[in-house]
């Protein structure tokens, strides 16, 4: 169980695409054979929010949950740096979250989690075209639930997992992702892959970044938005999202304030 693939070649060979209205069978509970067999030594990405309701979830801040929870794989390949859940120590190597009843923290699960079987892929960036996502499904020879009489189309399974709530939030996360500035392979150099990573994941420092440097000295944040930004972990993510098309593209999201440009 994986999030999402860096192409959709690579999602496409290994797993059976399903067109939008397509059926599939599943069902997952504690009377499923295979229960609990998916959350063991397996890569799952975490998204932004997931990483932030995680974090909440467990009391911890987000730099702590990185640090306790996470691993960065860094391999050529990828031109954003990409976090996984770090998997238990114990034989078999376990999901941390998963006890004998099943997900402890069910609520607040990664969006991988919640999409499976469902997987779903992004095509490369191309200038003038906004990416299609392309939805397959996992058939792992070990999962019972496939063999479930419950049916599912995509759509009606998106809904049941409320995973739309979570990629509305997310939609300027998938817009730097598979920005145009990416095309031919462009990279960007170490610092604002260090800005990407704070704005993205770390929030709490994030927020430390705002209202504890001469960030709203420097920038017109609009007065009432200000206000959120300390209150409302949400607001803060959307407007990291539209700070780092800023930082990372020069796209004009911000203005910078008359007095600290002179």
């Amino acid at each position: 169980m994986s999030s999402r693939p860096s192409t959709v070649s690579e999602a496409v060979q290994q797993q059976k695409q399903l067109a939008a209205h397509e059926p599939f069978r599943f069902a997952c509970h504690p009377g499923v054979a295979c229960f609990n067999r998916c959350c063991a030594d397996v890569n799952i990405l975490l998204t932004p929010v997931d990483v932030l309701r995680l974090s909440r979830r467990l009391g911890l801040t987000t730099g702590e949950f990185l640090d306790r929870h996470t691993q960065i794989p860094i391999t050529k390949e990828l031109h954003l740096p990409v976090v996984m859940l770090r998997m238990g120590e114990a034989p078999g190597k376990p999901c941390p979250f998963v006890g004998a009843e099943g997900c402890t923290v069910y609520d607040s699960r990664p969006w991988a989690c919640r999409m499976y079987p469902v997987g779903m892929a992004l095509p490369p960036a191309r200038a003038g075209r906004e990416p299609e996502p392309v939805h397959f499904l996992f058939e792992d020879d070990f999962c019972r639930g496939r063999e479930e009489a419950k049916l599912w189309t995509v759509a009606a399974w998106r809904d049941d997992q409320r995973v739309d709530e979570q990629e509305e939030l997310e939609a300027g996360f998938r817009d730097i992702v598979s920005h145009p500035w990416f095309i031919g392979g462009r990279q960007l150099d170490p610092k604002r892959v260090e800005m990407f990573f704070m704005a993205c994941y770390d929030l709490d420092t994030f927020r430390r970044f705002v209202f504890d440097s001469t960030f709203l000295d420097r920038f017109d944040v609009e007065p009432d938005l200000v206000g959120r930004l300390r209150e409302s972990d949400d607001e803060l993510l959307r407007f990291a999202f539209r700070w780092l098309r800023l930082s990372l593209f020069g796209e004009p999201t911000l203005r910078a304030r008359k007095e600290a440009a002179r």
